[in-house]
């Protein structure tokens, strides 16, 4: 028994030190191998650039020789044309989420749609197959399979939305966060004299680091800008790839400036105190809903504790003395 004991411990100390040494290899090489996050956007942004110095609109795209990506791309859209299930308001609605999630490729929508199209049958198909073909969960109710077997089918065909609106709400909340500071920068950038596009650019590079989502979107208005016939377009491609409505707020104000030539500052200066303003509200209602949120665990865990603290010492006193008498 002993001998089956120390082999026992020496292989899970054998085991316990090649987990650790693991640990730290990957650790070391996340390390090593972090890349700038700004990298890829930087990448896209000149792509787009080159985009805009050539005419490309936002609808149209010149065509390159295809690779491996883009055969798979066509060979999925010609079997949804030959469906009849393509339609432009399905690639442009999937074109508006997939840039609300960052992703620019339009290639993708096609992917979505596809997906959307092949998962129930693929993955709906096959629990169907397994429960009903193969009497898999053949120890379950009717009602279980059949539940198993719809949120199979409804789960496959709504998994590419689910996925792109979690994508959507984080990359939100994560330009909301430095909505804020962006405006602060643009208030001294404004008051320095810089223009519009000029500051938008230099606000994307002093924030690329902190916010790198919200420097992506200002670099590329800062590009379309410069570029695009139409400033206004320009901002309302912004608030379309952003749904967001403080930054809706901003677009507007940055409109009206451009149309009207209204001081920037001075407006800026307005929706920076609003939304320091709001910033400071949602800490106060935070703090004033601290106390309901605190009151489960100090019912659980602090007053419990806080009665054998007290009143411990008074029970063992008083059995020890019912016992010696």
């Amino acid at each position: 028994m002993g001998f089956f004991t120390s082999i026992n411990m020496t292989w899970i100390a054998t085991f316990m030190s090649v987990a650790a040494l693991g640990s730290l290899i990957v650790f070391f090489w996340a390390a090593t191998t972090a890349r700038d996050p700004m990298t890829r956007r930087v990448k896209a942004l000149n792509a787009r650039r080159e985009q805009l110095k050539a005419g490309i609109t936002a609808s149209t795209r010149k065509r390159t020789p295809l690779n491996k990506k883009s055969q798979s791309t066509d060979r999925m859209r010609k079997i949804l044309a030959s469906l009849k299930v393509l339609q432009g308001t399905q690639i442009r609605e999937a074109q508006i989420k997939l840039a609300q999630a960052g992703i620019r490729t339009k290639d993708t929508a096609i992917t979505v749609i596809f997906g959307r199209l092949v998962l129930p049958v693929v993955l709906g198909g096959g629990v169907v197959i397994a429960v009903y073909g193969f009497g898999c969960f053949s120890d379950w109710s009717w009602i279980k399979r059949y539940l198993l077997v719809a949120g199979s089918l409804i789960g496959s065909y709504k998994a590419p939305d689910i996925y792109l609106k979690n994508l959507i709400t984080k990359r939100t909340a994560a330009i909301h966060k430095g909505i804020a500071d962006a405006l602060d920068l643009l208030v001294i950038c404004a008051e320095a004299g810089l223009t519009v596009d000029a500051a938008f650019a230099r606000v994307a590079r002093e924030l690329g680091k902190g916010y790198p989502e919200l420097a992506d979107e200002m670099a590329l208005t800062s590009i379309e800008l410069g570029f695009l016939t139409d400033r206004r377009q320009a901002f309302e491609n912004l608030t379309s790839r952003v749904k967001l409505e403080s930054l809706r707020g901003v677009v507007t104000t940055m409109i009206q400036t451009e149309k009207y030539g209204t001081p920037l500052a001075s407006a800026l200066r307005v929706l920076t105190a609003e939304f320091r303003h709001e910033r400071m509200m949602k800490a106060e209602e935070k703090a004033a809903r601290l106390p309901a949120i605190m009151t489960v665990p100090l019912i659980l865990f602090i007053l419990p504790v806080l009665f054998i603290v007290i009143l411990g010492p008074a029970a063992c006193s008083i059995s020890d003395n019912m016992f010696k008498n």
